[in-house]
């Protein structure tokens, strides 16, 4: 027994000492191709062209299950969500929108979406203060579980602008059929990648250790 902790003791000094020597990045890169989910987060990208080819059902439950399994506020899962994957359902969605905001060009409005092949709807319920944190996690689990099946997406706020407070869009939030008094506040954009965009820089001051 002595034996085998003096070589696990042994093997986690080595360790130890040549991530002390690698260059931080190289340590990250090294990680990431022995970490499935820190290659999955470090790997996501926005998507913004899709392939039109359907995300089947299948797919689409395990990606949802993943998203309601987020962590939330007192276990109240104080979100709704709503899956549109069937085109000529999007295509009346969007018709309601062109309609509802007169003053924009109808190709703008309609373009909100990305032609997304799937939409995901999401609404909070207000009367719980901590609800859009809520909707945030839900929304990353959606995106990294999709990307972990090879399904992109994209996280979108301009639909919300153009619906949540317009009377004229009433008609789309009732075909969502959000409970009475939720709040619909985010879209996600689901589909199989038709661009392989680039990762864009982060600010690394932005964190900081407090000593």
């Amino acid at each position: 027994m002595k034996a085998l902790y003096s070589i696990l003791a042994g093997f986690c000094l080595s360790i130890t000492t040549i991530f002390a020597q690698t260059p931080q990045a190289t340590v990250m890169q090294q990680i990431e191709n022995s970490n499935n989910t820190i290659e999955t987060i470090m790997s996501r990208r926005s998507i913004r062209k899709y392939k039109q080819i359907p995300v089947s059902r299948d797919t689409l439950n395990i990606i949802l299950e993943c998203g309601i399994n987020a962590p939330n506020g007192q276990n109240r899962q104080s979100w709704e969500v709503r899956v549109v994957d069937n085109p000529a359902v999007m295509e009346e969605i969007k018709e309601m929108m062109a309609a509802g905001n007169p003053d924009m060009k109808a190709e703008a409005v309609k373009g909100c979406f990305r032609d997304a092949p799937v939409m995901v709807f999401l609404a909070r319920d207000p009367s719980y203060p901590f609800s859009a944190y809520d909707v945030g996690l839900l929304s990353e689990n959606i995106m990294l579980s999709a990307w972990s099946m090879g399904v992109g997406s994209i996280c979108l706020g301009m639909p919300v602008r153009f619906i949540q407070g317009n009377e004229a869009c009433a008609p789309v939030l009732e075909k969502l059929g959000f409970s009475e008094g939720y709040e619909f506040c985010l879209c996600i954009g689901l589909g199989y990648a038709d661009e392989a965009p680039a990762a864009k820089s982060r600010d690394k001051t932005k964190v900081k250790f407090i000593e």
